[in-house]
């Protein structure tokens, strides 16, 4: 691990018409690269490999703001497609369907496979809708899961660890992984050497981002405790439909915006939801976000530009 570079950068693209993350990993260090500089071939670096983050989809949602959620994610799709080196894969981090109707599903499953990529799920608790609570998400992408659908792999000497925290969510109510889960998410990291880089994936946030609308997950401090023993973490999720950060040591936690609609921002209003904007105005309320994380003393470097810029 002497030769690993200095830095980490960690950089975010959303179109007005989507979401989407290019993650690589370079020496055990992961990072990201907006869809437009992977699309034009440039990045920092040798990249080992590649991997792709969408989430909040809703395929079937169909109010202001946007009235074609399945319009959107097909322009994200398309977006993907145009990469000159093509990902290792593609995680969804949830909330694939707004009903969990099975013509939902089909919709957003024959949409993803434009990008001719392998995708690897966890659900949202728009896919726990269906009268097996989650029956359906599972017959779908949970064949190879446990419990209720969590899992793991490697890809390239990452560790990747799928988590589920909707399960039996109530309305506003905090996510939890509950004791089984946590029991197999120590045991699955029992024998990895710290210095394997581990990404988490799962739909709601694993810090507090606001507790009065249940955007964090109420025992997952107890899931960190298995994770701090590693020098690389990086989780991600979505739900918020947002790009908020937060390292807490070497774990970096980031948010992701959604292909349907955004949220208003944590506490900004009576509820979360639907932000509804002028049609005009969603490109300015979408946008790029680049954060560089400097390894020693120096703060995160974060800039925004909106799309209408």
């Amino acid at each position: 691990m002497g030769d690993l570079p200095h830095r980490r950068r960690f950089l975010e693209c959303m179109g007005w018409a989507g979401t989407g993350l290019v993650w690589t990993a370079s020496g055990g260090i992961m990072s990201s690269i907006t869809l437009g500089q992977a699309q034009a071939g440039t990045s920092r670096g040798v990249q080992p490999f590649s991997f792709l983050q969408v989430s909040d989809s809703h395929i079937g949602f169909a109010k202001d703001p946007n009235p074609d959620a399945r319009a959107t994610f097909r322009e994200a799709v398309a977006k993907i497609k145009t990469l000159p080196v093509k990902p290792a894969f593609i995680l969804h981090t949830g909330d694939i369907t707004q009903l969990s109707k099975d013509q939902e599903f089909d919709d957003a499953d024959q949409i993803l496979k434009e990008a001719g990529l392998t995708v690897f799920h966890v659900p949202g608790e728009h896919d726990m809708l269906d009268e097996g609570n989650g029956a359906a998400f599972l017959a779908r992408y949970g064949k190879d899961a446990l419990g209720d659908g969590w899992y793991s792999f490697d890809h390239n000497g990452v560790h990747f660890v799928a988590l589920v925290n909707v399960k039996a969510l109530k309305a506003g109510g905090m996510g939890s992984l509950g004791a089984a889960q946590l029991s197999w998410l120590r045991d699955d990291l029992a024998g990895r050497a710290s210095s394997t880089p581990i990404v988490v994936f799962t739909h709601i946030p694993m810090w507090t981002v606001y507790a009065d609308w249940g955007w964090g997950t109420d025992d997952a401090a107890q899931a960190l405790a298995h994770l701090k023993r590693f020098g690389s973490v990086t989780v991600l999720n979505g739900h918020i439909h947002q790009v908020i950060q937060k390292v807490e040591g070497a774990v970096a936690f980031h948010t992701a915006r959604s292909t349907a609609f955004p949220q208003p921002a944590p506490g900004q209003g009576p509820a979360p939801g639907p932000l509804k904007v002028p049609a005009g105005d969603l490109r300015a309320a979408l946008g790029v976000r680049t954060v560089s994380l400097v390894r020693g003393d120096q703060p995160l470097a974060v800039v925004d530009a909106s799309l209408a810029a």
